[in-house]
């Protein structure tokens, strides 16, 4: 399934709301936690982002000094 947009703000409703079921275009998703709601947003936001060619780098380096 491609995640859109919609989506993304359907279970960022829901995360917001403490609502734990989420409508996804013709099904419905109930999750255990908010926790799993999180993580599933995560999913969905790396998707669009991507999709979109937003995606940023999760991945930061930091310099180092010697000594």
């Amino acid at each position: 399934m491609a995640w859109t947009q919609t989506d993304l703000d359907a279970i960022e409703a829901a995360i917001a709301t403490g609502e734990l079921t989420v409508r996804f275009a013709d099904r419905e998703v109930t999750y255990r936690s908010i926790a799993e709601l999180i993580a599933a947003r995560n999913v969905i936001r790396d998707a669009v982002q991507g999709a979109a060619g937003t995606a940023s780098n999760r991945f930061h380096f930091g310099q180092t000094s010697k000594g």
